[in-house]
């Protein structure tokens, strides 16, 4: 990113502002809803992704390590709930926090081996091809909002599907996280949502940074001085916002979202193909 423009790099500030505000609030969002925007800077995923795969792991472990140190905290000091002993009750309360461990392992075993078929297919595809699929699937994801007609699951059968066919974009892009959401929110308890899809990214997102590595990929380590911070704003104000929407539902907000990314991923997609 040495070749941009100053008016480049605010705009690309402002779009890792954005990315930390919906990925804090929504519990997810960071990359496929801030791709779009940033392929129209530079149209290039690959610089764009080691970037926003470093936050994720940087605010989802810190965020889950928060709330979880907040819980205890309010059970050992507040009530004077300590655990203690090793019986039926202590298990139970070792169990209690905001991740859904049991159901996140569950997604996992469904969605490694596609997820390492996507991050095989990430480093044979050209740029301009890589980016004509992520425009594609955002527009689509796009229409889903605008129509408030989320992807839904019905069926063991489609929740694997579902799961595989997440696991595998993901591999590819980052941005599998709504057919990921269409079968989480189903199964686990709208309080641990946002918790237990942090740790689900966090371990699907260390897998692609450990595949870029290996690769040889430029992590672009010198713009993380000045993005990590932008995200970190971002962050902040997107814990409010999660705090907002779990009270009420915001149908209004992704409809509006939707628009927005249709016509940028319209407007993104002719550029590449044409």
């Amino acid at each position: 990113m040495s070749d941009l423009s100053l008016i480049q790099y605010v705009l690309i500030a402002l779009i890792f502002i954005w990315s930390g505000f919906v990925r804090s609030g929504l519990g997810f969002g960071g990359a496929v809803l801030s791709l779009p925007f940033l392929l129209l800077v530079k149209d290039d995923p690959l610089v764009f992704l080691p970037i926003i795969a470093v936050h994720l792991l940087v605010f989802s472990s810190l965020t889950i390590w928060m709330n979880n140190r907040g819980n205890r905290k309010s059970k050992d000091g507040g009530g004077g709930e300590k655990l203690t002993g090793f019986g039926p009750d202590a298990s139970a309360k070792m169990q209690e926090g905001t991740v859904d461990w049991p159901y996140l392992w569950r997604m996992l075993g469904i969605m490694l081996v596609p997820k390492l078929i996507g991050v095989f297919g990430l480093f044979t595809l050209p740029p301009n091809v890589l980016s004509a699929i992520i425009f594609v699937i955002v527009a689509i994801y796009s229409v889903s909002y605008i129509l408030n007609r989320p992807f839904r699951s019905n069926s063991k059968a489609v929740d694997v599907a579902l799961l595989m066919t997440g696991g595998y974009i993901s591999g590819t892009s980052l941005i599998g996280a709504p057919l990921i959401i269409a079968v989480a929110a189903q199964h686990v308890a709208r309080e641990k949502l946002r918790d237990t899809l942090f740790g689900l990214w966090f371990i699907l997102v260390l897998i692609k940074l450990a595949a870029f590595i290996w690769v040889g990929l430029d992590l672009q380590l010198i713009h993380h001085l000045w993005l990590l911070p932008c995200a970190a704003i971002g962050h902040v104000i997107g814990l409010r916002f999660h705090d907002r929407i779990l009270k009420a539902e915001t149908p209004v907000f992704f409809r509006m979202l939707g628009i927005v990314l249709l016509a940028v991923s319209s407007v993104g997609a002719i550029s590449v193909l044409f």
